[in-house]
């Protein structure tokens, strides 16, 4: 499987459909490939809190439709990176798109873990509930988006739901750089799968997004890693990987919890 990780910059000064029109033309361009991956939030702004109602869409809205076309023209599998989705019942939330070789989209999922505690989409989005993977012709690729990489049981989850891979658009802070490359390696590592996080960079909404888009392998080790500015970073993997390395290092088979709750020392019954 050949996989690119568009990293684009995201910033104040284009709008939404210039960065479409731009984000469209580099994924054309990616002939050949198997997987294409776009950040989070990348039309709208992740951090632009005062363009989200505005720039809100539906799931066959403006950007589905030019990554569609984007994604038939280049013949791949296109993970759209996520859009602020507003439902019928008019809440909003990030929600990323997973579209087809075709161009018709083939699984979507709403973010579960909502960043911002008292800001962003803690107060502005709505939560999503449902675990998501999608069979492709390269393996089964499982969903998640920037802040869940702080949850490992969403990654349990999408371990059990059969996933060989996860992809996971983000727009993470350079601030907090540091915890970005130790999770997801960790998170590759833990649960034996390949990993693929692709981080905008530029600046809006007063933060400066990290970069360092990465790929890593079962063992956790980085296949590739993207800089700061701009650029696409393109790896080659081989998802036998995860049989063979689950098959020799079988740490998954000794999974004991969760334990139902009670009974712990100190405790007596009766």
């Amino acid at each position: 499987m050949r996989a690119s990780l568009i990293q684009l910059s995201v910033d104040s000064s284009e709008s939404a459909e210039e960065r479409r029109r731009r984000a469209a033309s580099l994924v054309r361009g990616r002939t050949g490939d198997d997987l294409v991956v776009l950040p989070e939030l990348w039309a709208a702004g992740a951090w632009s809190y005062d363009r989200w109602e505005r720039e809100a869409e539906s799931l066959d809205g403006p950007t589905a439709e030019a990554m569609s076309a984007a994604a038939r023209r280049a013949g791949v599998w296109l993970h759209a990176g996520s859009i602020v989705e507003r439902d019928k019942d008019g809440t909003l939330y990030n929600t990323a798109l997973l579209l087809d070789r075709n161009g018709d989209l083939r699984g979507h999922y709403r973010k579960i873990h909502r960043y911002g505690f008292d800001t962003g989409e803690a107060t502005s989005m709505g939560a999503g509930e449902d675990i998501v993977t999608v069979r492709t012709d390269f393996g089964v690729v499982g969903l998640a988006t920037c802040y869940d990489l702080r949850f490992p049981e969403l990654f349990r989850g999408l371990l059990d739901a059969g996933a060989e891979l996860v992809v996971v658009p983000a727009a993470w802070p350079a601030a907090r750089l540091g915890h970005w490359r130790l999770l997801t390696r960790t998170r590759a590592l833990e649960d034996q799968v390949f990993l693929l996080a692709c981080c905008a960079t530029g600046e809006h909404g007063g933060m400066r997004q990290g970069g360092h888009s990465v790929v890593a392998d079962p063992w956790g080790t980085v296949l590739g890693e993207a800089g700061t500015a701009e650029e696409v970073l393109t790896v080659d993997a081989d998802l036998a990987e995860v049989a063979r390395i689950r098959s020799e290092l079988p740490v998954l088979l000794d999974r004991v919890l969760p334990l139902r709750a009670g009974g712990g020392a100190g405790e007596s019954g009766g």
